[in-house]
């Protein structure tokens, strides 16, 4: 065994639940056998299937936090009747909040109906008070998705008002909101079985699925069609879910083998190639991956009471800590990271749902790095997805351009258009801040020309540093010349000269995984393009 440990800020990771008055009890969770997480969470509300009698619900409430009391002074024990979104003549199955308004949630029932809510902060005043009446949340929009249930929804993670819907017609509908009227924007077929999960890529401009048929579909949402690429997947039928890496160009799958075992695969997502397959355990239930862009993917079994995380580098998964629970788990879902508590070094917050035979729980775990620090610890916060759309509706569905997203600053608040990748650690950079052994020592060469220019740094056969300059991607440029020569007013550091060439390395890296996503998406729009000229083809040749 080595006696080395691998360098990592994440490896004393904890899950923080707070005071038991900090959860939400007492509440109903509807008892559909459909597949879904059940429940949803913005930055302000969380959304949870409801059981009622007399067509569908679902619940809308403050968000509980581990640090305190939830919003509106919400009572730690809900009241046996408490406002509810109805419209659904049957069971909801899923529900989705917009990225871009955290007062916006869309539904799917069993109805085959989407509908479309928008809450206002004040319905929560009063709760639980005397003379107090529930009133119920009433939709904004409501149109006819299918004739069968809808399975999933999800929203657009960059353009506005574009919403993707699984159905039980074993295809995937693209709606453009501010047009229903005229049916699906685009339709994503090729399914033989019911769709079990999708996930879009962060820019949006691909959507992958996993289904009963076993097989791991590649879309391109706005071609629509049949699927670019197709591959086998997990060996048994039940629940597979999928959920896209972030930027490390990997889609990451959770499913049964043909023994039962639950498994964990990555994926590439450009060929669909199996890089890893891992088994977890011989657990019945289901698992629910999430995915944050600190480098961590996070497991979470139906029936279980433990969260499983793994941080991911350089194509490998590395086991980091478990929260542990007795109380088992029905659902879970996770905070947006724009909406973390930053001051107490919170990377990720998770909603948790249990039940018990009379009524559930929703438990919130923040998932802290345990560092005393007064300032903000930036090595630790990525720039997070804004609530500021990239493109709208009908310019993303005209355009075949790359989507450049919105990203906001964790410790500022600024917004911007993000120039890199958001995770920190790229997959083929097994780098680490706190790690200077994982960095290759550069050593001067007089075959070097004496002013190479490379991107936005200027790069020679020298070692003098200048001062780093900001520049338009947040990283710093770097200036060498052909001597080392100290003077009275400068210093030379090894740390702060590594972390330039650290800088510049994933700068580059950025410029490349950009590169390659330009290139996989031609080659996505080349093959859309073969398989529609296939048809049609075949349909000259049938009459």
């Amino acid at each position: 065994m080595s006696r080395f440990v691998r360098a990592s800020k994440y490896r004393h990771v904890y899950g923080h639940t707070g005071k038991k008055e900090f959860s939400i009890d007492n509440i109903k969770i509807s008892n559909q056998a459909w597949d879904t997480n059940l429940a949803a969470a913005s930055a302000e509300y969380l959304s949870v299937n409801w059981a009622s009698a007399g067509g569908g619900a679902f619940a809308i409430l403050p968000l509980p936090t581990p640090w305190g009391t939830a919003p509106h002074d919400l009572p730690y024990k809900l009241p046996d009747i408490i406002p509810l979104a109805r419209g659904h003549t049957a069971p909801v199955l899923d529900t989705t909040w917009s990225p871009f308004n955290d007062s916006v949630v869309a539904s799917g029932g069993e109805d085959g109906n989407i509908l479309i809510w928008k809450v206002e902060s004040h319905q929560f005043d009063g709760w639980a008070t005397e003379h107090w009446q529930p009133i119920d949340f009433d939709p904004v929009q409501r149109f006819d998705a299918s004739p069968r249930k809808i399975g999933q929804v999800l929203f657009h993670p960059t353009a506005s008002h574009v919403l993707a819907s699984a159905t039980g017609e074993h295809i995937v509908k693209i709606w453009d909101l501010g047009n229903v009227d005229n049916g699906p924007r685009s339709i994503l077929g090729g399914h033989t079985d019911t769709i079990q999960s999708l996930d879009f890529d962060p820019s949006g401009t691909l959507l992958v699925t996993t289904c009963r048929d076993r097989k791991i579909r590649l879309f391109d949402p706005r071609a629509g069609g049949d699927a670019v690429r197709t591959v086998e997947g997990h060996g048994g039928i039940k629940g597979a879910r999928v959920v896209w890496m972030g930027d490390t160009g990997r889609i990451a799958t959770t499913g049964f083998s043909k023994m039962s075992d639950r498994q964990l695969s990555i994926w590439d997502s450009g060929t669909l190639a199996n890089i890893k397959t891992l088994s977890i355990d011989q657990s019945a239930g289901v698992t629910m991956p999430f995915w944050s862009d600190n480098g961590i993917l996070f497991l979470a079994g139906k029936g279980d009471g433990n969260v499983r995380y793994y941080e991911y580098e350089a194509d490998a998964l590395h086991p980091l800590s478990e929260y542990k629970s007795s109380d088992p788990q029905r659902g879970m879902c996770f905070l947006p990271r724009r909406a973390l508590n930053v001051a107490e070094c919170e990377i990720a917050r998770a909603f948790k749902i249990t039940t018990t035979s009379s009524s559930g729980t929703i438990e919130p775990i923040a998932f802290v790095v345990p560092r005393k620090a007064d300032s903000f610890q930036a090595d630790i916060f990525p720039p997070a997805p804004s609530l500021e759309p990239s493109v709208d509706a009908a310019e993303f569905f005209a355009s075949r351009k790359e989507i450049v997203r919105r990203v906001v600053d964790l410790n500022t608040g600024t917004t911007s258009a993000s120039t890199g990748p958001l995770t920190l650690v790229p997959p083929t950079v097994p780098y680490t801040s706190d790690s200077l052994s994982a960095v290759t020592p550069i050593t001067p060469s007089p075959l070097v020309p004496k002013s190479a220019t490379l991107g936005s740094s200027t790069l020679s056969s020298s070692f003098t540093t200048s001062a780093p300059t900001p520049t338009s991607g947040g990283l710093a440029q770097a200036t060498f010349s052909s001597s080392f020569k100290p003077t009275a007013t400068q210093e030379y550091s090894v740390e702060s000269d590594l972390s330039a060439l650290a800088d510049e390395n994933a700068r580059l890296n950025g410029e490349l995984r950009e590169a390659r996503s330009q290139i996989r998406s031609l080659e996505l729009q080349l093959e859309a393009m073969r398989a529609n000229a296939q048809r049609a083809a075949k349909v000259l040749l049938d009459n």
